[in-house]
């Protein structure tokens, strides 16, 4: 590994994943607005889920969904793009990890926001369905499955599928590398997640947290609350 190339791909993946569309978007969509910390009503509750972080979410709740789709895709494409052309320029060289890695990093911890930064999904996913799409789609199945019908909790749903990339990684194809980068994003992604987990926590301990309750604080979640729902209206349509 040339150390010189490694450090290039460190610092593209890094300045790259710093963008942070949440700001440029919502900054078209309302000027003179920024991107706050806002609260989620829990539903049923007087209680309510605070979002810390400058990502889609947060755009999602104060500019609907559409927003944070776009955001989410955008966030996943400034990750993916500079992986791939570390692949195509050095074909089975592990600077896809580095770059990877580091544009999880710069999303999360970005240098042009003081370090204010997302949670950093949907920049794993764009460097992870770069390096291994197959590996990203079977963990990604494999973390909902496990956690809408064995744990029966969304939250460990929406984690799992990181979780799932270690083994994946070293059990097809025993490169350290790619280990080493499974596991870096895992602790990435859950010290960016420490404020959420504390609060989901916390609700817990207060009130019984229905499936519903932890869809309604993410654009995913609610999307997918969107989709059963037009589903279950389709479906009762027909049948009467």
């Amino acid at each position: 590994m040339d150390y010189l190339i490694a450090a290039a791909a460190a610092l593209a993946g890094y300045l790259i994943g710093s963008i942070s569309f949440t700001r440029i978007i919502t900054s078209f969509k309302a000027p003179g607005k920024e991107v706050k910390e806002d609260e989620v009503k829990v539903e049923g509750t007087d209680m309510s889920y605070k979002v810390t972080a400058f990502g889609a979410t947060a755009a999602s709740m104060k500019h609907g969904p559409k927003v944070g789709c776009s955001i989410g895709i955008a966030d996943m494409i400034k990750v993916a793009v500079p992986v791939l052309v570390f692949r195509l320029l050095f074909p089975g060289e592990p600077y896809i990890y580095i770059c990877a890695a580091a544009g999880m990093l710069g999303h999360n911890w970005p240098i042009y926001y003081r370090f204010k930064g997302g949670r950093g999904i949907s920049a794993y996913y764009g460097g992870i369905f770069v390096i291994d799409w197959l590996g990203a789609l079977a963990t990604m199945i494999a973390g909902m499955l496990f956690g809408f019908f064995v744990i029966r909790d969304f939250f460990v749903a929406y984690m799992a599928g990181l979780w799932f990339i270690i083994p994946w990684a070293w059990f097809t194809t025993h490169r350290y590398d790619y280990l080493a980068y499974t596991i870096a994003v895992n602790i990435m992604y859950m010290t960016a997640m420490i404020p959420d987990i504390k609060q989901y926590v916390k609700i817990r301990k207060h009130t019984k947290v229905t499936t519903r309750m932890v869809l309604e604080t993410s654009p995913m979640g609610r999307g997918m609350l969107k989709i059963s729902e037009w589903f279950r209206s389709r479906f009762i349509r027909n049948r009467s």
